[in-house]
């Protein structure tokens, strides 16, 4: 399987700082996005290896594992390996009899390396069958243990809600035997951050007879350019000039339906949060929505002419105002 440089992908280096990462992020994501970008054919896988790279990256601790690991990943050697010579026993859902199957997945978002690495597979261990061991099973119909992986929602299907096509292949370790199934699963509008979605008998097979196990779907919502995702809220960091913040002003804030026009009152303070009701996501199939905060963030003007330095010069000198008093 191959190693993805998740640095390479961010166009970052490996000692940039957890802000540069978040800066190089947005800065592909703005790009990439599927509702702006040129390239519609292309932009889509793109954005989603972005959105994967930031969410190792982007996180410290799973950038540490990442990065303590590196290319030996793969390896014995690693110090990680589990019953398949890979690390965390492969995509198995664990590793209660994680050794007889090796599940791979297409249609979630997410690469295999991921799901290897940091998806649910790689950490959930509770198996069905796991207390009983080959002497033990008999003639005993055993059912086959569930098994476990991520997928990718964006902003888009949480607000609308969508049906997508996830392909498993599942190979037998023993006999090296192959089998492919494909599931048609809904993501119901207002689905959020950990949910779980399950796929009946996409799971490992029974023994004796015992029924499929199933496949459980943990939910991760797509990084955002814009927007900072809590809940059922949403967060846009909205920039204002110092004379905006200072008098106030009348601005657009993007929300994911269009525009919306809200009044800055003056002398608002740097990281003020400012509500607009009900344009945020929606909360399951209650048919109400969670709200979006536009967050004040104070820009000051990089290069100044020299009529509007002898103006800032003017006021600096006029000013009663004495931010440490």
């Amino acid at each position: 399987m191959k190693f993805r440089d998740y640095y390479e992908v961010l166009s970052v280096s490996r000692e940039a700082s957890q802000d540069e990462i978040r800066k190089a992020f947005r800065k592909l994501a703005r790009k990439y996005h599927p509702d702006v970008a040129k390239e519609k054919d292309t932009a889509e896988e793109k954005f989603k290896e972005i959105n994967e790279a930031y969410e190792v990256l982007g996180d410290p601790e799973k950038r540490k594992k990442y990065d303590t690991l590196g290319k030996d990943w793969n390896t014995p050697s690693s110090g990680q390996a589990g019953a398949s010579g890979h690390p965390y026993g492969g995509f198995s859902g664990g590793p209660s009899g994680a050794g007889e199957y090796e599940n791979h997945y297409s249609g979630t978002g997410f690469s295999d390396f991921f799901e290897q690495m940091f998806g649910a597979g790689a950490s959930t261990g509770s198996g069905r069958y796991s207390s009983f061991s080959g002497g033990q099973r008999g003639n005993m119909p055993i059912p086959g243990q569930d098994t476990h992986a991520d997928i990718l929602v964006s902003l888009d299907d949480v607000v609308h809600g969508t049906e997508r096509s996830v392909q498993l292949k599942q190979v037998n370790r023993a006999t090296g035997a192959s089998e492919m199934k494909t599931s048609r699963i809904r993501i119901p509008k207002g689905i959020t951050e950990g949910q779980l979605i399950r796929c009946a008998g996409l799971g490992n097979p029974g023994y004796n007879g015992g029924a499929q196990g199933d496949l459980f779907l943990h939910v991760r919502v797509e990084k955002h350019p814009d927007f900072r995702i809590s809940d059922s809220d949403l967060y846009y960091e909205l920039p204002l000039a110092p004379w905006e913040a200072v008098l106030g002003a009348e601005v657009s804030v993007r929300s994911l339906n269009g525009s919306v026009k809200i009044k800055i009152p003056p002398a608002i303070e740097n990281g003020t949060e400012l509500r607009i009701k009900g344009k945020g996501l929606p909360q399951g199939t209650s048919g109400s929505h969670g709200d979006l905060y536009a967050v004040i963030k104070l820009l000051t003007p990089n290069h100044l002419s020299d009529e509007e330095r002898g103006l800032w010069q003017k006021l600096s000198q006029t000013s009663t105002f004495n931010p440490r008093p």
